[in-house]
């Protein structure tokens, strides 16, 4: 039975817009209707751009007191709980949000950004929303921002991001891996040379082109023989400035992503996001060097520590590791296998949602059940036919 899933992402970049993207995807072939919107729009109008810009301006050009925010008021607490409520913002966007389940009346909430995740698990915690919510984890560091015990269910990118949200939340938190498109899958890494035989190596920006001495970094592996791709994303200033290095190709904002994956050996990368697990996807090993401050730090050196990535502490050691894991051999095939673990086929993420609905409307109180939330008893059933 075809139900109606709304899922909440936020323009914040275009991670959070691509997991909802793919979502969506999945669940419109499953039979499902899908409603998709920018959770900053909910918020009263102008709020959500200053949000945004704010957002881009601290972690561009004042990251130090992004890491500050990061610490204070998102970073784990040990021994202290996980709450979430960390921002106003989530009171705000209530009322926009009611009026907009209440119109198109959905069988289940989705969010892909934290901040949706505060505003349905407010409403769900309370009873002001009367449908089961989900949450997607994107973060492999899971912040306080992403927790609140309100929704009924957390799908997290890695075992250890599930664990964090089951202990933060008390709520069921289940290890999907990353949302990624099928393209990626079917890329995998190809010679990655160009034509005089170097490695080509991607480095990632994200969509605003962010992250200390990228340009640097991308000639430095030029002069050490390798092909580097910049990726610059809408920094169209980034791209002219790095297109004058000698050896380094610089691309602005591109929608051909498997086919670069496939065209490289290594992904340099600074964030933790949704290109790091692109490449994991595409077999493509991934080395963490400067990331971003905050949660992209954060992401970055939990990666690493799971055994996903390598994390470079210095440029030596990122000429190493990217010497490393350009040729074939066992440091490369170990960390491919790592990547392609991630990613399980017994737990989609899209039937996972779809079927939170259908338990929802099967169990002993209808849609506003809230049974035992690490009781996940048939579910896997269900989300096994519901695409």
């Amino acid at each position: 039975m075809g139900r109606r899933c709304l899922v909440l992402s936020a323009s914040m970049g275009a991670g959070h817009d691509a997991v909802a993207g793919e979502l969506a995807r999945r669940l419109r072939a499953g039979g499902h209707d899908v409603l998709v919107r920018d959770v900053l729009t909910l918020l009263p109008p102008g709020a959500g751009p200053a949000v945004r810009g704010f957002y881009r301006f601290v972690v561009r050009r004042l990251p130090p007191v992004y890491a500050a925010i990061h610490a204070l008021f998102l970073a784990p607490r040990p021994g202290r709980g996980r709450g979430a409520d960390v921002s106003p913002m989530a009171v705000l966007a209530e009322r926009r949000l009611g009026a907009l389940v209440a119109a198109w009346r959905p069988d289940v909430v989705v969010s892909t950004f934290h901040l949706a995740g505060q505003v349905t698990g407010r409403m769900r915690g309370r009873g002001a929303l009367r449908v089961p919510c989900a949450v997607f984890v994107t973060d492999f560091a899971v912040h306080r921002a992403w927790l609140d015990p309100g929704n009924d269910l957390y799908l997290c990118v890695s075992e250890a991001a599930a664990r964090a949200a089951r202990e933060g939340t008390g709520r069921a938190a289940i290890a999907t891996g990353p949302v990624v498109p099928p393209e990626f899958h079917r890329s995998g890494a190809g010679a990655g040379r160009d034509a005089g035989g170097r490695p080509v190596v991607l480095l990632s920006g994200g969509a605003w082109g962010v992250g200390p001495g990228l340009a640097r970094t991308a000639g430095a592996l030029a002069r050490h023989r390798f092909e580097p791709v910049l990726l610059c994303g809408r920094d169209e200033r980034l791209r002219r400035r790095a297109g004058r290095l000698p050896g380094v190709r610089a691309l602005g904002w591109t929608d051909d992503m498997p086919a670069l994956m496939a065209s490289a050996r290594v992904l340099v990368d600074n964030a933790a996001g949704q290109t790091a697990v692109q490449a994991l996807a595409a077999g493509v090993p991934v080395v963490g060097f400067r990331p971003i401050a905050g949660h992209g730090a954060a992401g970055v050196r939990e990666m690493a520590a799971e055994g996903l990535t390598v994390y470079a502490d210095d440029l030596p050691g990122l000429l190493a590791a990217v010497g490393e894991l350009a040729r074939p051999g066992a440091a490369r095939d170990r960390r491919a296998a790592a990547g392609s673990a991630l990613f399980r086929a017994d737990a989609d993420a899209a039937r996972l949602v779809a079927g939170l609905a259908d338990r929802a409307e099967c169990g002993p109180g209808g849609p506003t059940d809230r049974r035992d939330p690490t009781d996940l008893t048939g579910l896997a059933d269900r989300t096994d036919s519901a695409g």
